[in-house]
Protein backbone atom coordinates (compact mmCIF):
# COMPACT_ATOMS: atom_id res chain seq x y z
CA UNK A 1 0.00 0.00 0.00
CA UNK A 2 2.74 2.53 0.89
CA UNK A 3 3.97 2.25 -2.81
CA UNK A 4 0.86 3.08 -3.99
CA UNK A 5 0.98 6.32 -2.06
CA UNK A 6 4.69 6.86 -3.12
CA UNK A 7 3.46 6.31 -6.76
CA UNK A 8 0.95 8.69 -6.48
CA UNK A 9 3.20 11.40 -4.67
CA UNK A 10 5.40 11.10 -7.46
CA UNK A 11 2.55 11.28 -10.34
CA UNK A 12 1.16 14.23 -8.15
CA UNK A 13 4.62 15.90 -8.17
CA UNK A 14 5.24 15.36 -11.96
CA UNK A 15 1.64 17.38 -13.06
CA UNK A 16 2.99 20.45 -10.78
CA UNK A 17 6.26 20.04 -12.20
CA UNK A 18 4.52 19.66 -15.52
CA UNK A 19 1.99 22.18 -14.91
CA UNK A 20 4.91 25.25 -13.74
CA UNK A 21 6.94 24.83 -16.73
CA UNK A 22 3.68 25.06 -18.95
CA UNK A 23 3.39 28.35 -17.28
CA UNK A 24 6.64 29.60 -17.52
CA UNK A 25 6.39 28.65 -21.28
CA UNK A 26 3.21 30.88 -21.56
CA UNK A 27 5.11 33.63 -20.13
CA UNK A 28 7.59 33.58 -22.21
CA UNK A 29 5.58 33.74 -25.03
CA UNK A 30 3.63 36.62 -24.04
CA UNK A 31 7.00 38.40 -23.16
CA UNK A 32 8.19 37.12 -26.91
CA UNK A 33 4.87 38.55 -28.37
CA UNK A 34 5.30 41.65 -26.43
CA UNK A 35 8.28 42.62 -27.94
CA UNK A 36 7.66 41.39 -30.98
CA UNK A 37 3.78 41.41 -31.88
CA UNK A 38 4.77 40.26 -36.19
CA UNK A 39 5.00 36.68 -34.23
CA UNK A 40 1.21 36.90 -33.15
CA UNK A 41 0.31 35.71 -36.23
CA UNK A 42 3.00 33.47 -37.23
CA UNK A 43 1.48 30.33 -35.74
CA UNK A 44 -1.81 28.29 -36.73
CA UNK A 45 -4.61 28.01 -34.02
CA UNK A 46 -5.10 24.62 -35.10
CA UNK A 47 -1.27 23.18 -34.55
CA UNK A 48 -2.04 24.15 -30.86
CA UNK A 49 -2.62 21.57 -27.92
CA UNK A 50 -5.75 21.32 -26.91
CA UNK A 51 -5.26 21.95 -23.63
CA UNK A 52 -4.10 25.47 -24.61
CA UNK A 53 -6.83 26.02 -26.70
CA UNK A 54 -9.06 24.90 -23.49
CA UNK A 55 -7.41 26.94 -20.76
CA UNK A 56 -10.10 27.61 -18.55
CA UNK A 57 -11.93 24.46 -19.82
CA UNK A 58 -8.71 22.18 -19.32
CA UNK A 59 -9.52 21.12 -15.92
CA UNK A 60 -13.25 20.20 -17.46
CA UNK A 61 -11.52 18.30 -20.07
CA UNK A 62 -8.88 16.33 -17.36
CA UNK A 63 -12.42 15.10 -15.46
CA UNK A 64 -13.73 13.90 -18.82
CA UNK A 65 -10.73 12.05 -19.35
CA UNK A 66 -10.74 10.46 -15.82
CA UNK A 67 -14.42 9.58 -16.04
CA UNK A 68 -15.77 11.57 -13.37
CA UNK A 69 -18.42 13.80 -13.16
CA UNK A 70 -20.85 15.89 -10.87
CA UNK A 71 -24.14 14.67 -10.09
CA UNK A 72 -27.08 17.10 -9.21
CA UNK A 73 -28.25 16.21 -6.03
CA UNK A 74 -31.54 14.75 -7.27
CA UNK A 75 -29.64 12.64 -9.83
CA UNK A 76 -28.03 11.24 -7.12
CA UNK A 77 -31.23 10.35 -5.16
CA UNK A 78 -32.51 8.75 -7.93
CA UNK A 79 -29.32 6.42 -8.61
CA UNK A 80 -29.99 5.68 -4.56
CA UNK A 81 -33.46 5.10 -4.95
CA UNK A 82 -33.17 2.47 -8.26
CA UNK A 83 -30.03 1.02 -6.19
CA UNK A 84 -32.14 0.40 -2.87
CA UNK A 85 -34.97 -0.83 -5.62
CA UNK A 86 -32.45 -3.43 -6.83
CA UNK A 87 -31.28 -4.47 -3.52
CA UNK A 88 -34.73 -4.90 -1.97
CA UNK A 89 -35.71 -7.01 -4.82
CA UNK A 90 -32.14 -9.18 -4.62
CA UNK A 91 -32.81 -10.26 -1.16
CA UNK A 92 -36.61 -10.76 -1.81
CA UNK A 93 -35.57 -13.37 -5.06
CA UNK A 94 -32.57 -14.47 -2.06
CA UNK A 95 -35.44 -15.52 0.37
CA UNK A 96 -37.96 -17.19 -1.51
CA UNK A 97 -34.84 -19.07 -3.14
CA UNK A 98 -33.80 -20.01 0.85
CA UNK A 99 -37.48 -20.90 1.51
CA UNK A 100 -37.66 -23.16 -1.34
CA UNK A 101 -34.34 -25.00 -0.44
CA UNK A 102 -36.02 -25.41 3.13
CA UNK A 103 -39.13 -27.40 2.11
CA UNK A 104 -37.76 -29.35 -1.04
Amino acid sequence: MARRNKNEHLVELAKRGAQAQFNDLLHELKLLVGMFPHLKDSYDRNDLPIPFLLKKGAAKADKAAKGTRDLSAKARRAISNAQKKRWALHRANAAKTAAKKEKG
